[in-house]
């Protein structure tokens, strides 16, 4: 259980903070980076739900969605331990099952697209559509880490953590399509407004 007593707290005041493990790192660390994209990414979420108007069953889904992005931040800040003293949290893979069911359940039924959609619509699937690319970033910068930490080795980064931000990016345009609705979605048209060349 954590608690939170007192917020501020001046630790962090010379430009460190500390991991999971307790190790100090600079606070421009890359795996400080990456789990504070994954909590902006929480919040840009968050903000699509208090907009209100998404499906019931879209805003189930976001409820242990927002829960588990605190695991991915757990799971990022804390460097991978052969033996560690205590079982530490981890993203695991029946998490990412879940969200690939998600992703077909949401998916039934839509149309098939035929060029890449232009973000907007209502509030809370424009908002959708800005939590997706902030987890792509999230997901980017957890490449980095495992670029320079490693994947799956001691010190290195759990692999099954950023593969859920692939996921979850995916699942997150799905769910702007169905709080928007398909029927007004706007096309990427390719050169808009140039000639089009002759045969085409």
């Amino acid at each position: 259980m954590v608690t939170l007593s007192k917020i501020y707290t001046r630790t962090g005041d010379g430009g460190s903070t500390r991991l999971s493990d307790n190790s100090e790192v600079a606070k421009t660390d890359l795996r400080v980076e990456a789990y504070g994209h994954v909590d902006e990414a929480n919040a840009a979420i968050g903000l699509a739900v208090a907009f209100g108007g998404l499906p019931d069953r879209v805003g189930e889904m976001l409820a242990l969605i927002r829960n588990e992005l605190f695991d991915v931040g757990a799971d990022l800040s804390n460097p991978l331990n052969p033996d560690p003293k205590w079982p530490p949290l981890r993203i695991e893979k029946h998490s990412i099952d879940r969200l690939e069911a998600y992703c077909d359940e949401l998916q039934e039924g839509l149309p098939v697209l035929r060029s890449f959609i232009l973000s907007g619509g209502t509030p809370s699937g424009a908002q959708l559509h800005v939590a997706r690319t902030i987890t792509r970033r999230a997901e980017r910068a957890a490449w980095r880490c495992s670029e320079e930490f490693g994947s799956d080795v001691e010190g290195g980064i759990n692999p099954l953590a950023v593969k859920y931000l692939n996921r979850l990016s995916d699942l997150l345009f799905i769910m702007s399509r169905v709080a928007n609705g398909t029927e007004g979605e706007t096309l990427w048209v390719p050169g808009t407004d140039r000639e089009k060349p002759a045969g085409a």
